[in-house]
């Protein structure tokens, strides 16, 4: 099961080294593939080192080799991610509401479906200790809404994943969300080529190499036995986002095959094709789905010339239920 990457780009600083490994697990009753989004999710089947791929559409990557990287601007081809409060409070659920402007500063109504939404949102912090994607819900008037986790006080970064209706390339674009409150920034602890999620244990192998193309294997085990019946999310049984250490640069990854293909299968090994578009650190978060609750194991892993070390220490992420927002989930 091969992807090729999808670069789209995001936000500003990440602290020092990233987060501790975090899961969370949530019930769902939907069985049907969940939109993940082709707007994040990379299906070329190349992509040159260091160059973004670009959303694609609803039926697969249309690709956007020669295209700077996105999700850094809250601005680009004349659409604007405009929200509307970037101050609020951390610790109780936020409703979050924002607008898409066109070109002539008018509210975008009209999009692309992407595995069965029309836009995708992430919400991390800078420290990447949290991260959740979550399907908003639009009004007739172009205003998005939906409900954010807002753990600890800080800076937050938003982006809004989508394609406008008539264009074949996608959009991700960055905002800044400030969570006030109590600051005290811990630095967060590694993790080794193995993270618990709820009981799971997920295996990392391969290695991220800058500016070069190479395999990345998650295997997925319960009580010492490898999990083979994983379940469709989001029209696949993987999915895969890296931040990068300095700017929260965006790669979103999908597996090159699904459910519903002759020759994919519903796990324990599921597997992405990347290209780190740079050296340092990044931080892994891998979405699976499993009797019905979707979970994400996350990784700290650094892109260099080098095999990563395996000797780091693994750690475990307990899991807690989450507040389903039709698919959305947080860690």
């Amino acid at each position: 099961m091969n992807s090729a990457l999808k670069i789209t780009a995001f936000t500003a600083g990440l602290a020092t080294v990233f987060g501790a490994s975090y899961g969370i697990g949530h019930a769902t009753d939907d069985t049907s593939p969940k939109p993940s989004t082709a707007a994040h999710a990379g299906h070329a089947s190349t992509a040159p080192p260091s160059v973004a791929a670009s959303p694609g559409d609803g039926d697969g990557a249309t690709g956007g080799a020669g295209h700077l990287p996105g999700g850094l601007q809250i601005s680009e081809r004349g659409y604007t991610l405009s929200l509307g409060d970037s101050y609020v409070t951390a610790g109780a659920p936020v409703d979050l509401r924002f607008r898409i402007l066109g070109a002539n500063g008018d509210p975008v109504t009209d999009y692309r479906t992407a595995h069965g939404k029309e836009l995708h949102l992430i919400v991390a912090p800078r420290d990447l200790s949290t991260f959740q994607h979550l399907h908003p819900t639009r009004s007739t008037d172009g205003t998005w809404r939906t409900t954010a986790a807002l753990p600890a006080a800080g800076a937050y970064r938003v982006f809004a994943d989508f394609t406008p209706a008539g264009t074949s390339q996608g959009l991700t674009l960055g905002a800044d969300l400030h969570a006030a409150g109590d600051l005290r920034p811990v630095p967060p602890a590694p993790t080794g080529r193995t993270v618990t999620v709820d009981g799971y244990r997920v295996t990392l192998t391969g290695d991220l190499v800058p500016g070069r193309s190479t395999r990345l294997g998650l295997a997925v085990a319960k009580d010492g036995r490898p999990v083979t019946d994983l379940q469709p999310y989001l029209g696949a049984y993987g999915h895969l986002v890296a931040l990068r250490a300095g700017d929260l640069a965006y790669l979103h990854v999908h597996p090159d095959g699904g459910p519903g293909d002759a020759g994919t299968a519903p796990g324990p090994d599921i597997s992405f094709t990347t290209t780190a578009p740079s050296r340092g650190g990044y931080r892994l978060f891998l979405d699976f789905r499993h009797g019905g609750v979707v979970r994400t194991a996350a990784f700290t892993v650094t892109a260099a010339d080098g095999p990563m070390d395996a000797a780091t220490p693994a750690a475990s992420a307990s899991v807690s239920p989450a507040p389903e927002h039709d698919g959305d989930h947080q860690h």
